[in-house]
């Protein structure tokens, strides 16, 4: 019987050391891994870390503070993840080594979201920067991945340049970080450092793959992993929720805003989920393995669009508590202009993956975007916060209802048309 076992699968009766000779591309029921599972775990605590500071730095009206230190830390924790999942989509072998490095990898991303209190206050403060620990995480996750792709390029002589390739750029771009953080910049000159040292980060898988026949990563897991940490994402707004709305009633009572801010939290983080598990990405990622590198990078804006839009119910709380130096419209933007980029993301996420335009897609995403307009609106008139915040929950229940109603009876048409 273990003869008939596929090679891909036999390291799961153990995990002595085995050979990075890469994974199957094609092999059937993919999953994602218990430990990949554990892995993500850690970002749970990046995600929540970004979240809370940038609610604290909007309601506190540090605007440029929040957008820079959001901006960099979702870029560069997405990207942390990214490098892990594609590597181990192509080449998990689910050995000691593995999985020692792994938890090295996730003693990294703590310590990195360990530091980001400290990056934001320094931004906020209009100090030379501090991201001093979160470079140091950053390092030690980079050294893992470093090891490991040197390790794939001794065991798989076939694409040792692209190995070889991918340990170099990583390298590079890591002495570039540390050097930053050692010189303390100034916050402009962070800014355009920070742009060359991620573009670095951004073209090294481009130019390594480019060096052979590429990783033998999985489409329909990589599709996988990528839902899991939306979902990931997605309870961010269930713990912002809960941590709002419970120092709302510690300070007032339960109160007719404290339960709307429940009801917008939640509503707003099930209709991002049903909208985002409308996208047919496995399919299309199986026909064409071309369209991965943009879609994989579009994540950066579902997610980061995701975990800002889990501040709202943190910034509606500082304002309803009188703990901000921002009004109800102010809270309000900082909730409809997240969702706004989530739906812009989507929906050209969607368009490029189906390579169509369809008129009924562009009614519903300007339906959405009236419906934050009308919020915004609102509380510019001066409406309760919970009203407008009721309204931004409904913009994509727009989206899901009409996928539901019509949408769906045209998918499977869709997808004949692009897979044939």
């Amino acid at each position: 019987m273990v003869d008939a076992i596929q090679p891909e699968q036999r390291f799961y009766f153990g995990h002595r050391l085995a050979r990075l000779t890469g994974r199957n591309p094609i092999q059937g029921h993919r999953a994602a891994t218990p430990l990949e599972l554990l892995f993500d775990l850690t970002f749970v605590v990046a995600f929540g870390q970004a979240s809370d500071q940038f609610a604290h730095a909007v309601a506190a009206g540090h605007f440029k503070a929040a957008i820079i230190g959001f901006v960099f830390v979702i870029v560069a924790t997405c990207w942390a993840w990214v490098n892990f999942s594609w590597f181990s989509s192509a080449y998990d072998t689910d050995d000691w080594f593995f999985r020692v490095t792994t938890m090295v990898q996730m003693i990294g991303v703590i310590m990195f979201a360990l530091g980001i209190p400290a990056m934001f206050a320094s931004l906020a403060e209009h100090h030379p920067i501090d991201n001093g620990v979160m470079v140091i995480g950053y390092v030690i996750m980079r050294i893992a991945m470093i090891v490991q792709w040197l390790r794939a390029a001794r065991d798989d002589p076939g694409r040792r340049p692209t190995a070889i390739a991918y340990a170099i750029s990583i390298g590079v771009a890591q002495v570039g970080w540390v050097i930053l953080a050692i010189l303390h910049t100034p916050t402009d000159v962070f800014i355009v450092v920070s742009i060359v040292l991620f573009f670095v980060e951004f073209i090294g898988p481009w130019m390594a793959e480019r060096k052979s026949t590429g990783t033998p990563w999985h489409p329909e897991h990589i599709a996988e992993r990528y839902a899991l940490l939306t979902i990931i994402a997605l309870g961010e707004g269930i713990f912002g929720t809960v941590a709002a709305v419970t120092a709302l009633v510690d300070r007032q009572g339960w109160s007719v805003n404290a339960v709307l801010v429940v009801v917008a939290g939640i509503g707003l983080t099930f209709g991002l989920w049903w909208s985002y598990f409308m996208i047919p990405s496995g399919p299309v990622l199986v026909k064409f393995r071309q369209r991965a590198k943009p879609w994989g990078y579009s994540h950066f804006f579902i997610y980061g669009s995701i975990v800002a839009t889990g501040a709202g119910p943190h910034i509606a709380a500082y304002v309803i508590e009188g703990d901000a130096e921002i009004g109800v419209l102010g809270a309000i933007v900082a909730v409809a202009v997240p969702v706004l980029i989530f739906s812009i993301a989507l929906f050209a996420l969607y368009a490029y993956l189906v390579r169509e335009l369809d008129p009924f897609h562009i009614v519903l995403f300007a339906a959405t975007v009236v419906f934050l307009v009308v919020a915004i609106v609102l509380a510019a008139l001066g409406a309760p916060i919970g009203l407008s915040l009721m309204i931004i929950t409904l913009s994509p229940a727009i989206v899901v209802v009409g996928y539901e109603v019509l949408g769906a009876r045209h998918e499977p048409a869709v997808l004949q048309r692009v897979l044939g």
